[in-house]
């Protein structure tokens, strides 16, 4: 956002991790919107994400954080979705290697699930659904996908999670592999806050 350019609407981030803000904050660039990470996160009453779909953890945060503040909350849920897995690790994709795990557990995990699978079985997509909510009420839900294939081995060293092995055919690359403009342009991530940006500014 340029120096002069006053922000239109701030977006409190229900996270504690300084690296999601900044991903969301590279997306918001240009555009009229403020987004900074909610004061106190961690001393915050938690919100318990263990519900079956990322729509309701993802708005159920966003509504739990939205009533300690008065300003407008933001939450986000997503995950991979192996169909050949009936849909794992899908919301539990952060925690699919068991607690304290790694990225690369994670990957690891998966790759062993996925041994011997091809073709058609090896389809994936990751979905994100972001939720913005103010003082107890949803102001707006939003989600988007994208569609991929599980590579046999990790391939480039950008991005988090499942990404190494993401590949995405529209751009012959893993998630990994791509930039961070081509990432914010084509991710899950990325389409699922312009949508959310689309239905909050004017």
């Amino acid at each position: 956002m340029p120096a002069h350019a006053e922000p239109q609407i701030r977006l409190l981030l229900a996270t504690s991790n300084p690296g999601k803000r900044d991903e969301y904050r590279a997306m918001a660039e240009r555009k009229s919107v403020q987004i900074d990470l909610l004061p106190d996160f961690s001393s915050l009453p938690t919100f318990d994400e263990s519900a079956p779909t990322f729509a309701e953890n993802a708005a159920g945060k966003a509504l739990h954080y939205s009533r300690l503040t008065d300003e407008k909350v933001m939450a986000d849920d997503s995950g991979l979705v192996v169909p050949a897995l009936g849909g794992a690790p899908g919301v539990h994709s952060s925690r699919y290697a068991g607690p304290g795990a790694s990225d690369a557990d994670r990957v690891h995990k998966l790759l062993g699930e996925m041994r011997g699978k091809k073709g058609e079985d090896r389809k994936a997509h990751f979905v994100c659904v972001i939720a913005v909510a103010q003082r107890g009420l949803a102001l707006s839900v939003v989600s988007a996908f994208a569609e991929g294939v599980l590579l046999e081995e990790p391939r480039g060293t950008g991005g988090f999670g499942y990404d190494p092995i993401f590949y995405f055919p529209a751009l012959g690359k893993t998630f990994a592999e791509l930039s961070r403009q081509e990432k914010n342009r084509h991710s899950h991530r990325g389409i699922a806050f312009q949508r959310l940006l689309a239905s909050l500014l004017p």
